[in-house]
Formats: structure tokens, sequence, C-alpha cells
């Protein structure tokens, strides 16, 4: 071929090198590895492209868990970053292709993944590991769930000279993901996944300790509901001993405002070492999931609070059925085994006794004269707790705003306005009922059938 005459010859001859250069590449047997296959390959000792490919799913609220049980199975192996513009839509074999350019090792991609209520742990995002598992060599693709690329939930794909060894690494992750959970021992709750993604995903909640004095109910009644929920998980071990089952239902019903959270937070703050799950109002529509959650966490404890709040759940085209499925499972659950609910506690509005033993609660570091606030006690029957507290918090609150300290002619000034008659829907909210607030024939509050009653359910899956 005769020397390019002028500089519009020489490009085309380049331009022309360069295309006869690609069509050679893409011309190249798939058995060509890219750089990431031949690191792999290499580790292996043996052809990456025959090696069986195993790819385990890990929900996506287990993705610290997973980090854990890698890295302790990984310990003393490479931990490699993948390069390559595809990466997040292409399978593994895929990366070793030489069709599939670019794929190399680069940068570790990482993240920060809550691990408990005020802890975060950097876990690896994108990254491969090889290792060495039962002394055989063996590489492992770690993702975490990624839902702008369409990926609902993390997972690994585990490549070995041989299925079984993968099968078995598998199977000692998952071990590891169950011995050294991070949610084992916690307080949980469970939160829309997105608005077109179904379930719910894992959240911490803090653990707050509730002194057993704080709690205000009539006597005997903290005792029972203490020794049926606490009581059984102390003994734990010698009712299996003894062939007993630990499966036990408690039920708390009454008016709101009148400890029945307060309850459920002492109990949960005394049960150190169970996990709870703790499913409030509207998120009582993960009820299915919440048990198989529980289980793989044992020693565990559902708690399901506020269930009438169910009610309150609404859409864009009103009222959901929400309420009524729960009320139909809990039907169905009753009927099927009448001993899924062990105990059923009324916690009513607090008498004479309780009512002094709260407003003692609340006037704790207050400037208030002990006969003012014994009177208080007196003007205020038939409320409740949250009441209680309310009339302290406003009284404080009144004396700021009049800017003078806190005297007892707050308290009954505070307590006066919600006492009015025009006041009778801040009473009916913090549960007092009707002003008289006397009791009915039937023992009930006053207020009657159509008063509001809360409640909550406990049951443990021990």
């Amino acid at each position: 071929m005769s020397e390019p005459e002028d500089d519009t010859d020489r490009t085309l001859m380049i331009g022309l090198e360069r295309l006869l250069d690609v069509v050679q590449r893409f011309d190249e047997p798939l058995g060509r590895l890219t750089p990431l296959g031949e690191r792999i390959q290499a580790h292996l000792g043996s052809d990456v492209t025959a090696a069986p490919i195993l790819t385990e799913v890990v929900a996506a609220h287990r993705t610290v868990d997973l980090d854990v049980a890698l890295e302790e199975l990984a310990a003393g192996g490479e931990l490699l970053g993948v390069r390559g513009q595809n990466r997040e839509h292409e399978g593994l074999e895929a990366m070793f292709s030489s069709r599939s350019a670019g794929y190399d090792v680069g940068a570790v991609d990482v993240t920060l993944a809550a691990s408990g209520p005020r802890i975060r742990r950097r876990v690896v995002a994108f990254g491969l590991r090889l290792l060495t598992f039962d002394g055989e060599p063996v590489a492992v693709l770690q993702r975490v769930a990624d839902r702008q690329h369409g990926r609902e939930q993390a997972g690994v794909r585990v490549l070995a000279r041989e299925s079984a060894t993968a099968e078995r690494f598998v199977g000692a992750m998952r071990r590891l993901m169950h011995e050294r959970s991070v949610l084992r021992g916690q307080v949980l709750t469970l939160v829309p996944r997105g608005e077109y993604r179904a379930g719910g995903e894992s959240v911490f909640v803090e653990r707050e300790a509730i002194p057993e004095d704080d709690v205000i109910l009539p006597a005997g009644v903290l005792d029972t509901v203490r020794r049926h929920v606490l009581g059984i998980a102390a003994h734990r071990e010698t009712l299996l001993a003894a062939g007993r089952h630990l499966k036990r239902g408690v039920l708390l019903y009454g008016p709101p405002g009148t400890g029945k959270t307060l309850t459920v937070r002492h109990l949960i703050g005394a049960a150190e070492g169970t996990t709870v799950v703790l499913l409030t109002g509207p998120a009582i529509r993960f009820i299915q999931e919440a048990p198989d959650l529980a289980r793989g966490l044992q020693p565990a404890l559902v708690v399901l609070e506020d269930i009438d709040l169910v009610a309150m759940d609404r859409g864009r085209f009103g009222p959901q059925p929400l309420l009524f499925a729960v009320l139909d499972l809990f039907e169905r659950a009753l009927a099927q085994r009448p001993g899924r609910v062990d105990l059923a506690v009324d916690v009513p509005r607090p008498g004479p006794d309780e009512r002094a033993r709260l407003f003692a609660l609340y006037v704790r570091g207050l400037a208030l004269g002990a006969e003012a606030v014994r009177t208080a006690s007196e003007r205020a029957e038939g409320t409740t707790a949250s009441f209680a507290k309310e009339l302290f918090r406003r009284a404080v609150l009144d004396a700021a705003m009049a800017g003078h300290p806190l005297g007892d002619a707050d308290l009954a000034g505070a307590l006066d306005a919600m006492l009015a008659a025009d006041a009778e829907l801040t009473r009916s909210l913090l549960g007092m009922g009707d002003a008289g607030g006397s009791p009915d024939e039937d023992g009930e509050a006053a207020g009657g059938p159509g008063s509001r009653r809360g409640g909550w359910t406990a049951y443990s899956p021990l």
C-alpha cells in the first residue's frame, strides 16, 4: 500500500486500523477473561467459567448480620472492590467475559447501616471476598439492597470449585447470622418499605428503663402482669426441662390514659436480653411478619399496642379494612386455641389511693405545697394518669407565662381550667370521660358503652 498523499488520507487510515482492532476484540473467544475474572481464577486454581455459582438472598434488614458473618468467615482473606460500567445490572458470570469490558479490581464500596438504636456499622455495599473455607478456595460477591437499581434485598453469590463447598459455606453463613445477629435482644418495630413496596423493614427503638414505682396501677395488677411476662422468662430453663411450653399471651384493656402504655414500656425495659417486636397502631398491618422475625431471635416478645388506632388508618378512598382484618385474625386465633391469651387484665381509672400516688409522682421537683397537691388530687376524681401528668405540666407553663415562680395558686388555676365545662373535649382526650367521672352500674367509668377503650396485647413465641 502506498504512503498516504495528505493528512486526510492519514486520518482515514488511522480510523480504519482502530475499527479493525475493535472488530478483532469482539471476535475473540468468550473464554478470554477480564482482569477481574483472572484474579478470581487465580484464587480458585481452576477454570472460573466452569465453577458453580450459588446465589443466596438476604432480607434488607439483615444487612448488618450478613456483613458480620462474612467478615468472620473471611478472616485472613482478601476484600476487593469491583470496577465496571454495568456491575449493578449484570451477574457475576458476565464480569468474567471479555465482552463485559472494563471489569477489574477497584475500590470497595461501603455504606453505614444501623446496628443498634444509636450505633451504625460500616458494611460492604459492593465487594468481592476471596477466602478459604474448609480448606477450599471460595469467592463471594457481597451486595446490599439497592432500590435505585431494582435490588430490593441484599445477598451473596458464592463461587467454589464444587457446589457442595458453596452450599456448606452458605449454611455456615446463615448460622453465624443467627448467632451473631445485631437484632437479637433489641427493641424493634416494623415500618413500611415504601408506597409501592409490600412488607415492612425493622427499625431499632431505644429501650428505656421505667422504674416499677413509676407504674401506678391498682394493688396487685402490676405484680400479676410482671409475673406472667417476666417471671416465666426468668424461669425459662426450668419450664423447658419440665416439658412446659413458654408461649403465653397477655391482654391489657381499659380506658385510654390509665397506664397501659407505661406498663408496656416498663415490661420492655425490664426484659433485658429479650428481643421485642413492637407494633403500634397502623403498624399492626405487619402482624404476620412480626412473629416470623421474633421466632428467629428468641427469646422474644411481640407487642401490639393501641389496637384501636388501627381504625384511624385511612387511605385515599377512606377508612381501610385493616381493623377488621386484625380483629378477624384475633377472633380466629382465639377460637382455634383459646389459651393464646392466658391473662386478661382490666386497667381501670385510678381510685383515690392510686390518684394520690400519681400526683405525688408528677409533683417531683416542683415547689408545691403538700396540702395543695392533696386538695387537687381529691378534686380530680375520675381522672386518669395522663390527666395528672398534663395538669402539672400546665401549672408550670401557666406560671412561666405569667412571669412568676410556680406556686399553689397555679396548680389550682390549671385544675380549674381543665375541669371547666368548656374543657370537656380535653378531658375526653385525656381519658377522663364525662365530667363527673363516677362509676355506672356496670362498674365502667361514666361514658357508657360509647366511651373509648384502648388496649394492647403481647404474645411471646419463646
